[in-house]
Order: structure tokens, then sequence, then C-alpha cells
């Protein structure tokens, strides 16, 4: 008798998926796009799968079918993503070099630095403190401005 009950996992298809038309999921697709990207909701730290479900007026197991079909990754991958994004873009701009790391982890919508660190090192496989020194070392008039700051 087996000491561990060990079985080969298989990848389950959730049954609701089945239940959402490819013309549903285009438009879902949309307005996900829309709200999340365009309206830049991912910066909202409380806006959650549920409350996107609402907007759109339908439900989270919908929201989460879409976003995995369309996307490939789960509804927090998908807006974490697109805050990375977004704080690659700010940790290098020089208008937001006074900031650091972790005031820019909550403009973009992280509750706290270290979901923004953990994050950020998923993603890009550095911190976000070492993507700005590498990106300020490529522009050297921006680490002596730093410097003087000092």
């Amino acid at each position: 008798m087996a000491k561990y009950n060990i079985r080969e996992l298989k990848e389950m298809e959730a049954s609701y998926r089945s239940l959402i038309s490819p013309r549903m999921m285009d438009k879902m697709q949309e307005q996900i796009m829309n709200i999340i990207v365009m309206q830049k909701k991912y910066r909202d730290k409380d806006y959650s799968a549920q409350k996107l479900a609402d907007e759109i007026g339908t439900n989270n197991r919908y929201i989460s079918a879409v976003v995995n079909t369309r996307f490939h990754m789960s509804y927090s991958l998908f807006v974490n993503k697109h805050r990375i994004d977004e704080a690659m873009c700010l940790l290098v701009d020089k208008r937001y070099q006074d900031l650091n790391v972790t005031e820019i982890g909550d403009m973009v919508g992280f509750a706290n630095p270290q979901s923004f660190y953990a994050s950020f090192f998923r993603f890009k496989g550095i911190t976000p403190r070492q993507y700005r020194l590498v990106n300020l070392q490529k522009h050297p008039a921006m680490v002596a401005r730093r410097k003087a700051r000092v």
C-alpha cells in the first residue's frame, strides 16, 4: 500500500468558462481593459474583481474566466502587471526622482512595500530599487542630479 496518495495533476477546465460565448468574452475583455487600464483602476488599492464585476454587470467567475482565457493570468496578476508597467516608467522618470521606491509603489496601487517588491521581482527578476539604479546609470546626468540633492 502506498504511503502517499499521489496522483498526476490534471489541468481542469472550469465549467463556467464554456457558458460564456466568444462574443460575450470579446465584450467583457474590452470592458475590463477600459476599466482597469484606460481608467487606471489598477491604482485603486481597494478595486477588487467583485467591484469590477459589479461595474460590468456580471459576476466574479466570469471576470476570472475572461482574464484567465484572454490574458493568460489571474485577475490579481493582471492588475499587478499594469501596476508594475507604470512603476517602471515612474522609477526612471526625472519628474519622480525625488520620490522613493515605496512612494512609487503606493502611487501605482500597491497596499504595502512588500507586495510591491515581490510583484516587481516576480515580473522583472530584479527589485524596483535595482531597476532604478540600472536605468539611472544609463543616464549619467540623472545620477549627478540625484547625488547633488543627497
